[in-house]
């Protein structure tokens, strides 16, 4: 499908339009980063834990910060998760100290939690309903029998099958339902099967929280370390690897280009990282990596519209084979650029917390990405063959 036809834009000609603002780019990024104090890597890559908790009331920010300063070696990264509403926070406290326990230190990082933000983990010794298992309520239930299925007769695998599918019920409840927490244990009479006795049987030994912890997440300082060292390495080879291939395939000159222009990407995408202090995961590598090889191949198509051009259109210089060939390309750019936009849009709009530093890595890539193919690599392949070699345009093939 063509959506463009007899495009004759000397894009060329606007090549130090293209250049002066992808410097203006650059030094955005680099000011943001030394402004905003560097990259906010996540605990992938410096090492300790991440905690989502959701209230039941919006939270006091402060009072959760001083209750993890003793925990943390920096000071924690606390900020809100998901849509405001849902009173999701994002606790990220960063651990350095090599050797240490990851396991215990996160039980601990927990239990410092619930000790200053759950006033109601004395009540009575009974348990956090919001922050419990699935065996826990099971057991509760089965000792207690609220529904007398012992006095009807009931085997003891049919008693225990019954409570356990009942505590199934209640936790899809708590957790889909309710989304992982209730702020009142009488919101179980909303479950199937749930009777005022079984509630009543759970008040003896639960206690709604006030907050929920959704996920946790470790990492120790040197695993962290390693991880760092690895993603910048798998960038770099990515990097050469795709100028080994374009340099032999081509000419190097076209591998330089293009690999100029990947690092252009990836270098504007991270600098709007540390503008935004966006946290840089796994997660985001993998983007990059992904924004690494799209770029290349959009590079790839234009490179080798080029050199057919150069067999056929002998009398024109190589900056108007260039033209041409990115005129005669601009459909294929557009619509794989669009229809990839849209896509990792989409995820960044609606695919929630967890995927939107990876969302986001993606959809600046894929509009500088499309912008550096077009501005960045041609030119630097016409201005080399013009200023350094001083060959004609038949001879760059």
């Amino acid at each position: 499908m063509e959506i463009f036809k007899n495009v004759s834009f000397d894009w060329l000609g606007k090549k130090w339009y293209f250049i002066g603002g992808s410097w203006v780019m650059l030094l955005i990024g680099v000011v943001g980063y030394f402004v905003r104090g560097g990259l906010a890597y996540g605990i992938d890559f410096t090492g300790g834990t991440l905690i989502i908790v959701k209230f039941n009331k919006p939270p006091d920010l402060e009072k959760i910060r001083s209750a993890l300063d003793p925990e943390a070696v920096t000071p924690p990264l606390i900020q809100a998760f998901d849509d405001p509403s849902k009173n999701t926070v994002q606790i990220r406290v960063q651990r350095s100290k090599a050797g240490e326990d990851v396991e215990a230190s996160q039980k601990a990082l927990q239990a410092r939690l619930r000790q200053v933000l759950d006033p109601t983990h004395v009540e009575g010794n009974k348990l956090d309903f919001n922050n419990t298992s699935l065996d826990p309520i099971a057991k509760s239930l089965i000792d207690a029998d609220p529904d007398n299925l012992k006095s009807q007769n009931k085997t003891t695998a049919e008693i225990e099958t019954h409570y356990r599918n009942l505590a199934a019920s209640i936790m899809e409840y708590r957790n889909k339902t309710s989304d992982g927490l209730v702020n009142s244990l009488d919101d179980l009479r909303n479950v199937a099967g749930v009777s005022s006795a079984v509630i009543e049987s759970l008040k003896k030994i639960f206690v709604a929280g006030p907050f929920a912890i959704k996920a946790v997440e470790s990492v120790g300082a040197i695993v962290g370390s390693d991880l760092r060292r690895r993603a910048a390495l798998a960038v770099g080879l990515s990097l050469l690897g795709m100028s080994i291939y374009i340099g032999f395939r081509f000419k190097p000159i076209y591998g330089a280009a293009a690999v100029v222009a990947v690092f252009h990407d990836v270098a504007i995408t991270v600098g709007l990282f540390a503008l935004t202090q966006r946290e840089i995961s796994l997660t985001v590598v993998a983007a990059l990596l992904t924004l690494v090889g799209y770029s290349v191949n959009d590079t790839i198509v234009i490179f080798d519209r080029v050199r057919e051009n150069l067999r056929s259109m002998r009398k024109e210089t190589l900056g108007q084979v260039i033209n041409i060939s990115i005129n005669q390309t601009m459909s294929r750019t557009i619509l794989t650029s669009g229809f990839t936009f849209l896509a990792v849009l989409s995820i960044y709009l609606f695919g929630g917390g967890v995927l939107n530093g990876f969302s986001f890595a993606l959809t600046v890539g894929i509009i500088i990405g499309t912008y550096s193919t077009i501005g960045i690599a041609g030119p630097i392949v016409e201005l080399w063959y013009r200023t350094v070699e001083h060959k004609s345009g038949r001879k760059a093939a």
